[in-house]
């Protein structure tokens, strides 16, 4: 899966680009919509916390440091209780230490906005909308070239490189 970004200028456009892609069998959970904080989204499928947040990248950071931290403080643990304890303890250690750099991580990541809209603040805060389509990467030209069709006042913004399998 690949996400293409768009901007639209209006929200009626925006009402009519949703139901095309539905139209297509894009289903609304890989649709995701970025508005000024007061715009009535009325229907449409508005981007979760995950979109809007680095949640997702800071956990994964976290979950590295963590477990890296956890497997340092274990083998320095080892150095002066000897090699008796060998690798229960070890493995708790590095769980424990990934466990909680996951959840320092994502706190952290809650409270920042996703580095990679910034580059749409100040179209979102001027009145436009940001399209968040995460479709399949032999679509991306025949879903892109619908919109551009259709509406030529929506401007394509780029594809995001790779997304995580979604289930």
């Amino acid at each position: 899966m690949r996400r293409i970004y768009f901007l639209v200028p209006t929200i009626e456009t925006t009402h009519k680009i949703v139901k095309e892609l539905q139209t297509e069998g894009i289903e609304d959970r890989h649709i995701h919509i970025l508005a000024k904080r007061d715009t009535p989204l009325e229907g449409l499928p508005e981007a979760g916390v995950s979109i809007k947040t680095d949640f997702l990248p800071a956990v994964e950071r976290g979950l590295a440091l963590g477990g890296t931290t956890g497997l340092l403080a274990g083998l320095v643990g080892l150095r002066f209780a000897g090699f008796a304890i060998a690798g229960g303890p070890l493995l708790g250690i590095i769980m424990a230490g990934a466990t909680i750099g996951s959840l320092m991580g994502g706190l952290a990541g809650m409270n920042s906005g996703n580095s990679r809209l910034k580059q749409f603040e100040d179209a979102i805060e001027q009145g436009q909308l940001l399209m968040l389509v995460d479709i399949p990467k032999e679509r991306i030209d025949a879903i892109s070239q619908l919109i551009s069709k259709h509406h030529p006042t929506v401007q394509f913004e780029g594809i995001e490189p790779l997304l995580p399998p979604s289930y």
